[in-house]
């Protein structure tokens, strides 16, 4: 029997949870059932110079970055091809601003056919990631060919991080309101990573990402962009 969305959701919003959640998620009664509800961002910022300079940057920054992980991504290549079977580079459908759908790259991490069951919220730990796998996960060296979905201009560096349909989909009926996180392009990294690291759930990532939203800037593109290392070294001072 599956989960009910009542005992998805903690009926009360705990005091230790960070103000930013309690600022922007509550919980209400819709027909008998217990949701979350995202507040919607008060401010969506649109201003052209803003999103003209945020351009510029990506993709100035992506092509530095292509640049110095060309050497390092060749040899990630050649560890995933030798290490296991399939494609080097995966790609997946992913949503974009504005719910537009865009293919995402990455190195691969898992075996092939990980989810021939079905789409599967990747968990710590997972059994479907190859050893190569494991240490490019551990370390998001399996992101770099995101760079090239920056400069496409698919994502920026700094924004709510893509899901996937399905995952909005199964998400929104619980989370009233996580698809507030498509007002903006999604990021390689974003203010709910460094605020609360990669484990966050669901409920309390859409807060932290509406924050973002209402309050996005370039100097906290620039914060998010200097902090991000931190979590790769795992410095919890990061979150």
């Amino acid at each position: 029997m599956g989960v009910t969305v009542n005992e998805k959701v903690n009926i009360v919003i705990s005091e230790d949870q960070h103000e930013v959640v309690k600022a922007h998620l509550s919980v209400k009664d819709f027909d008998g059932e217990k949701k979350f509800l995202v507040k919607e961002p008060a401010v969506v910022k649109d201003k052209k110079l803003f999103l003209f300079v945020k351009r510029v940057f990506d993709i100035l920054l992506s092509l530095v970055a292509i640049i110095i992980f060309l050497i390092p991504g060749v040899i990630i290549a050649v560890c995933v091809a030798v290490s296991s079977k399939g494609a080097v580079i995966y790609s997946q459908k992913r949503l974009g601003k504005g719910g537009k759908e865009f293919n995402i790259y990455k190195f691969r991490t898992m075996v092939v056919d990980a989810e021939k069951h079905g789409a599967v919220w990747a968990k710590k730990d997972d059994d479907r990631v190859t050893a190569v796998g494991a240490v490019l996960r551990k370390t998001h060296l399996d992101e770099i060919p995101q760079f090239w979905n920056i400069l496409k201009g698919d994502m920026s560096f700094v924004g709510p991080r893509p899901e996937r349909r399905v995952f909005y989909d199964e998400f929104e009926t619980y989370i009233v309101g996580f698809s507030h996180r498509l007002y903006v392009k999604p990021g390689l990294t974003g203010w709910a990573q460094i605020n609360g690291g990669y484990e966050l759930k669901p409920e309390e990532k859409v807060a932290w990402d509406v924050e973002y939203i209402e309050k996005q800037s370039i100097w906290i593109d620039i914060k998010c962009i200097l902090n991000t290392y931190k979590l790769l070294l795992g410095d919890e001072k990061a979150r």
